[in-house]
This record gives C-alpha cells, structure tokens and sequence, in this order.
C-alpha cells in the first residue's frame, strides 16, 4: 500500500528526521488529588490538594487543563480557560467527586469528548460542553454524599443545568503547519434559546521546575511581544534556565510565540502556589497561579501590569446569539508570524484531509460508515489520552528541600520499595481523569489498538515496563500509582507476542530484536512470579488484586488472617497463559538460536505443572474445577489442611480459558530437540500431563491442545457465559453472573 502523508510522518519522527510527536495532548485534566502530588501524612492524596486548592497550587509532577497541549517534556502547555459570567470558579481544569463524597468513589463530572487525532498529532479536535447556568460544585457533591453509596450516582445531567439546551459547545482544533508550529481554532456554539456571555482563555504556562529546591532555579520568562497587526502575541522563552535534571541530554524550547487574533486582553502571572490563600504563609510573589481566576471572576487587580511572568493567558469576550457561534484562531509557534492566522483555514482543511486519508487506510474494508466513525472516535480516544508521566520516586519519597522533608510517615505508606522508578515519558493512560497514572495491565491492553495506527508508540509503551527505570530489580512490573507493589495480571508477554505478530503479517517481518530483548526482561518478571506469589511452591498464586477488585468479597490486595491462603483461579488461569506465550516466543526465537530450545521446555513443563496444579491442589485431589457447578472457583486453604471452594461465579472463572496453545506436530518438526523432550514429557508424566495436554487427530493431523480443561469442562462453562440468566447480556459479557443479583 502506498504510503499516506500521515504514515511519512510517523516514519520519519521515528527515524528522527523530523520530530511530528513533539508536540501533543499530554496533558492531564486533572493534577490535582493524585498520588504524586501528595505530601501527606496519611496518604489520603484526595485529601491532601483538592479541587478547590487546584486553582491556587503549583503542581510539582505535571500540568493540567481542558484540551491541554504541550511539549514532550511539558515545559510549555497550551489549554483552554472558560467563563460564562455566572461560574463562581474559572473554568481551566475538570471538576469530579472523590471517594469521599461521591457513592461509587471517584467520578469526573464534566462533559468532554476526544473527537479526532492522527498518531503524529498533526491533527486534533476536542469538544467540551459548557453549561450557561452556574455549575452546581456543592450540589453534585452534597448529593452523591447523602445516597451514602445505594442506588445511581447523581450526575451533571441531572442537577437540570443543560435544561433547554443552555450550554456551548466548545470546539478545540489543533492542525500543524510543520512539527513546531501549531493552529489552534476554538469555536463556541450557543445551543441555548438567548443570547449567553462567554469568556474564551486560552492560556501557556510554563512547568514549575524552578521552585522545588532548597535554592530557586532560574525562572522561564513570558512576555508581550511586539506586534504590527494588532495581534496579541504572547512570547515564551526558557533560553535562559538549566537544563531538565532527569535528562542525560540539554532540553529547551527556546522561544515559542502564541499569537491570537486582535480584541484581546494579554494577562500575566506566575505559575507560584497562593500560599497565603491555601496555609496563611507568605507568598514567594505577588502575582500566583490564581490570579486570571481573580481577576476575570471576582474583579481583583491581581495580575503583573508589567506583563510579563510565567503564566499567561489572553482574555476574549463574546455575546452569542441563540443558534449562533464565534471562532477565535491562535498559532503555537516558534516564527512571529501572524501570517500563519491567514493561512489557518487552509492549514485546517489539509490536516483534516489527510487524517481522513489516513483512518481510511486503517479502516476495514466491509465496515459501514458508522462502524468507521465509532472506531475513528475510539482511535482519538486513546490517542489523546497520552500524558507526560513525570515522578522520580526517590525525589518524591525524600522531597525537594533538605530543609523541609516531607512526613517520616509517607515512608510506611506506598512504594517505598521502587525509589529506582524515574520517568519522564509519554505514556498511554487509562483516562486522564480518573486514571492520570499509568495502570500496566490496561496498558498492555491499550497497545494491542495503538498497533492498529501506531506500531512503534505501542512496542515503545509495552517496552517501558520491561525498562530498568520501571522493572524492579526483582523482575516485578509496577502496578499503578497508588501502590506500585500491588499485582496486576502478567499479560505483557501477551502484548509483546500480539505485537509482533500484528507487525508480522503487515510487514511479513517480524521484529525479532524486540521480541528478543522483551523475551530477556519477561523471563525476569516470570521467574518473580514464580517465586513471590506461589508461595506454597505448589503452582498455585494467591495474585492479589490483579485488577479484579471490583468483583470479589474479598480485599485480595490483603492478607487472609490465621495463615488462610485464597488459592485464584485467575492468578493461576494468568500464569498458565503467560507460560504458554514464553513457550511460544522461546521458539519463534528458536528457528535462529537452537539454545531458545530448552526454553521453550521450560515454559512448557511449567505450564503443565501449573495446568495439573489446578486439577488436583497438593496432590489432595482438591481441584479449582468444580465438577457439580460446571464452573472454576477460588479457594480457601486453611493451615490445617482443609480446602473449602469460594463459590461466587465471576470473570474469575472464565480467566482459566486464556490459557490454551495448540502445537501441530508438523510444525515442531524443525525444533528436535524441543519435540524430543515434550514426547518423552508426555510418555512418562501422564498422571500430569494428562490434565492439561490433550492428544486430537484431524485431517491425518496430530495436534497437542494445550488447556486447562477439557472439552466437557469447556462446553460447561461456556453454557454459563452464554446464559442470560449468568453472564450473558445486553451489552457483553457480565463480570459477575446474574445469579448473585439478590
């Protein structure tokens, strides 16, 4: 297939000739309440910087913003400010409900959509919708508290705040002219029957990365820059600061230019904590990060008449006519240039363009025009919420000045044991919101679709986890933000498995030096698994949470009390596959290296003792199968011996299915030694084998099926997943059966 403008693009960035991803949405729409950016004691980070602080406290780990855009360190972020005159609070980031207050715990309670993206970012759209009535804080929190968790959460909808279509929609588009100059067309909607007042804010804020040490860094500088047209053109300049401390390279943006279009009003400050506002201290400067709140909402004289400091913004104001919209252009860019706001339209329509040249060549080929929409808006989706995860955890354990530690109890809270983890990359989020942290099972998840349109930025994000600045040194992946030691299902090998063989077929070469280098690392974290989490030595795992937390009666994250041991169908279903898919990159390697031979025994031993494992637990002929259900359970092992099975039908149960390989025995012809040692295996361990490794003939065939249960097992269980009275619905597959409806 001929390549695409969009393709070239990637091809060249990655070869880095041209640098198309140096600008992108990474950027979260929420900094505040997460673990980074705690400093307590008790570790209640919801806590610790609230929504209501967010506005006033300069972030340490990162930025935040509605359509946030920035550089690939997020020195520089673009994002978008809104007022409709009746907000008691600038609208500049997204508002939610906390464990605390809301029924179901967290819960964004805005409305914003990723419409479109290219994986280069060479074009991007964004929609927020923006109530005209004043938005109702206290209410969604007073109410969601008061259902005290029974019953539906109370949403935005229904406090009556779109009633007759009172809002705007606010359209975010993003095109580039070259890799560092970008347009940015906002469009407001009035859907409304009247007449309605709105504040369009776009602003650029400098990352404090001056402020943390025991002295002050030297500070980037914002400033009004000249103009001949009447533009308002705001100008950034880090020339001057030292260079990103986590970087083994110089990094800085030198000067870039926002430049809008004439009528509006230029407002500076400094992106500094009010921490006069938030603990009654003094200020390091008269003019902080909440100051454009002030002054556009409660008309205070709080921003730097010399106009200049490290946040800025400018301030447009229009009434909209019922059925009506404005447009307001800008440009990201590092030439002055206000030509590049007459060319806009055009730069627009050919980004546009070639995106939709671009999905149609990723499309398939029979799908409906609604089947390619839905997947072109899926496609933005993860494509946006890409973020700039910044944390150096031993910075963040120890803090930043010597002379003002943080709390000695934070040691005894989280991921105190991970004080190697230090990153500065881009990394594909579960969402931005709700999860502005990576979780590494939903990444490996997440790459299998970027593969689809970026196949690079997905072999790069598996391969982050298996980096020395994630991995631990023990071969433990990290989990999550909120407890890097927490377990999470060993589904990377997976993903890296999935990848090369996607890359494979589309190129017919696979990429063997990754999938090497992966093998390596994945050979570390199996053999932590096999040692931390069988802790009986008897191939069963006691996982721990591995993401299911939201279908069991039991915190699985914690110890049982008096020795009990909760011996997990999943934990073990998620072993059995990850030994099979070692087993089957061991010989992919193989046909180059005959050594990859005994590995490939190995995986495939383990698999079977696994396999056996689940069937007869301790050689007690205690199974994880039970035959009266038709069903696999999770069970209880009591210091005394006692088995008893946790009878609660879930996705714990069906997990035991992804464990399954077949191994024609034509194809393992070229691997002798490997045939020589799985025959032998078979012949003289059938009181194992026997329970996980099925003969078939087909054809004049022989095939090895490799499953954790048999075909009776199979057809059972499946009677379950496809029972509307269990697990099957209207919308998929249940987590929990519908039995324990009542």
């Amino acid at each position: 297939m001929e390549e695409n403008v969009e393709q070239i693009r990637m091809r060249e960035d990655t070869a880095g000739t041209s640098y198309w991803r140096r600008w992108g949405p990474y950027v979260s729409e929420r900094s505040w309440g997460t673990v980074r950016e705690d400093y307590s004691a008790s570790g209640n980070a919801w806590g610790h910087l609230t929504h209501d602080m967010s506005r006033s406290k300069a972030y340490r780990w990162g930025e935040d913003g509605l359509a946030g855009f920035c550089d690939r360190y997020q020195l520089l972020t673009f994002s978008m400010g809104l007022w409709n005159e009746r907000d008691p609070i600038l609208k500049e980031r997204a508002f939610g409900v906390v464990p605390a207050e809301g029924n179901h715990g967290e819960d964004v309670k805005e409305y914003y959509f990723y419409v479109d993206s290219t994986p280069t970012h060479s074009y991007m759209k964004y929609l927020y919708k923006y109530p005209q009535r004043e938005y109702p804080y206290a209410k969604l929190v007073e109410e969601n508290r008061a259902r005290g968790g029974s019953g539906f959460e109370y949403e935005l909808l229904d406090t009556g705040i779109f009633d007759d279509n009172r809002y705007f929609d606010v359209f975010v588009e993003f095109a580039k002219a070259s890799s560092d100059t970008t347009i940015i067309r906002i469009e407001a909607h009035n859907r409304g029957p009247e007449t309605a007042p709105i504040h369009l804010i776009p602003q650029i804020v400098f990352r404090n990365t001056w402020g943390w040490g025991a002295t002050r860094d030297r500070e980037p500088k914002i400033d009004l820059a000249p103009s001949a047209s009447g533009e308002v053109i705001l100008r950034a300049d880090d020339s001057d600061v030292q260079m990103l401390k986590n970087l083994p390279f110089n990094y800085t943006l030198g000067r870039f230019y926002l430049i809008g279009e004439p009528g509006g009003e230029a407002l500076f400050t400094n992106n500094e904590s009010n921490l006069a506002r938030l603990y009654g201290q003094s200020n390091v400067s008269p003019f902080v990060k909440d100051a454009f709140h002030r002054k556009i909402v409660n008309d205070k004289p709080c921003t730097n008449p010399s106009n200049f400091g490290t946040k800025a913004a400018i301030r447009y104001r229009y009434d909209v006519k019922p059925g009506s919209s404005v447009s307001l252009t800008l440009c990201l860019t590092q030439e002055p240039e206000p030509r590049y706001l007459a060319q806009a339209p055009k730069i627009i329509s050919d980004r546009k363009t070639e995106a939709d040249t671009f999905f149609n060549a990723i499309h398939p080929a029979k799908a409906t025009e609604d089947e390619k929409l839905v997947q072109r808006q899926a496609f933005a989706g993860l494509l946006w919420t890409k973020q700039f995860y910044y944390i150096d955890v031993h910075k963040w354990l120890d803090g930043d000045d010597p002379a003002s530690p943080p709390p000695q109890e934070r040691n005894n809270i989280r991921n105190t044991h991970w004080k190697h983890l230090n990153s500065m990359r881009v990394i594909s989020m579960p969402d931005k919101w709700e999860y502005p942290w990576f979780a590494a099972w939903d990444l490996a998840f997440h790459t299998v679709a970027i593969g689809l349109v970026d196949m690079e930025l997905a072999k790069e994000q598996l391969w982050l986890m298996l980096f020395e600045q994630f991995q631990h040194p023990n071969g433990q992946i990290p989990a999550y933000e909120w407890e890097f030691s927490d377990l999470n299902p060993p589904v990377h090998a997976w993903g890296v498995w999935r990848l090369f063989n996607m890359e494979r077929v589309r190129t017919k070469k696979g990429d063997l030096v990754y999938l090497e280098k992966c093998f390596h690392k994945l050979m570390i974290n199996f053999t932590w698994w096999i040692n931390k989490v069988d802790s009986q030595g008897n191939n069963l795992f006691e996982g721990g949470f591995l993401g299911l937390d939201n279908i069991t009666v039991l915190d699985r994250s914690e110890k049982l009390p008096d020795g009990v041991k909760l011996e997990q169908s999943d934990a073990t279903g998620w072993m059995g596959m990850f030994c099979l898919v070692m087993m089957r990159m061991a010989l992919e390697l193989a046909k180059n290296n005959r050594a990859y031979e005994d590995l490939a025994t190995k995986f495939f031993q383990h698999y079977v003792y696994v396999g056996a494992a689940m069937k007869n637990m301790g050689g007690k002929s205690v199974s994880l199968w039970d035959e009266d259900d038709g069903f696999f359970y999770d069970v209880l092992k009591y210091p005394n011996g006692e088995y008893h099975k946790f009878k609660v039908r879930s996705l714990v149960g069906i997990i035991p299915l992804y464990a399954v390989e077949r191994l024609e025995k034509s194809w393992l012809e070229p691997f002798s030694q490997f045939s020589k040692r799985l025959d032998w295996f078979i012949k003289n361990r059938q009181d194992i084998v026997g329970r996980c490794c099925y003969p078939l003939h087909r054809d004049g065939e022989e095939v090895h099926v490799l499953a954790i249960f048999d075909q009776d097992q199979l057809v059972r269980l499946l009677d379950r997943v496809f029972d509307e009275r269990e697990f099957l619905s209207d919308f998929g597959i249940r987590s929990l059966s519908k039995v324990h409806a009542e």
